[in-house]
């Protein structure tokens, strides 16, 4: 497989995950953002769910699925004192778990394609 191709294929997968994605679960979250009532910097969210999503296609790409934990405990940690309330806590697993699927399927496909499996 062509060195370029392989590049085109990467570079793909990283602007799904960040565009792509952000569209995508913007859209879903939209209906839930009227209950909860977001606070914090305006965008911020958005911000970290891209970074959220390259280092989780990063990890996929180079095999190292267990590191994707030290992303949901960071952001965890980060959201203690807000996961006390219930509404709160569900919009952000929400959010958290279809930004990691989003990645980690983008992740699988692309390794898929570029190992042969799928072309």
């Amino acid at each position: 497989m062509e060195f370029a191709f392989k590049i085109t294929i990467v570079v793909l997968g990283y602007i799904a995950v960040t565009i792509i994605g952000a569209r995508f679960i913007k859209a879903i979250l939209r209906r839930y953002e009227r209950e909860i009532g977001i606070s914090g910097l305006t965008g911020a969210g958005m911000v970290i769910g891209i970074i959220e999503r390259v280092l989780v296609l990063s990890f996929v790409l180079v095999s190292q699925y267990t590191a994707i934990t030290i992303i949901f405990a960071a952001k965890s940690i980060a959201r203690f004192n807000d996961l006390k309330d219930r509404k709160t806590a569900e919009y952000y697993l929400i959010g958290t778990l279809i930004s990691i699927t989003f990645a980690t399927i983008i992740g699988i496909i692309i390794r898929a394609v570029l190992n042969g499996a799928v072309i």
